[in-house]
């Protein structure tokens, strides 16, 4: 018997006594279980997460380009003044 055939036999004997097992049921029942708890989090996805990052990002580049903007207006404004 080669090698690799060895090996699947062995992997799907194993995962037909796992579908077959009460180990199965308990893995339903811990998903199943994870699923409610996380539900009653104020979670969010990564793809809301990413985008709200993107959000962030790009309002803070607007920011620092308003704040030289308004910093070289007060300098007209003020020529002797310097911060």
């Amino acid at each position: 018997m080669e090698t690799n055939q060895f090996f699947s036999e062995m992997q799907s004997k194993l995962q037909q006594a796992l579908e077959n097992s009460p180990a199965k049921d308990l893995e339903k029942n811990i998903k199943a279980m994870m699923s409610q708890g996380f539900a009653k989090l104020d979670l969010v996805t990564r793809e809301e997460f990413d985008i709200q990052a993107q959000v962030l990002a790009k309002t803070r580049s607007k920011l620092e380009a308003l704040e030289a903007r308004v910093a070289e207006l007060e300098a007209q404004i003020n020529p002797t003044r310097q911060e």
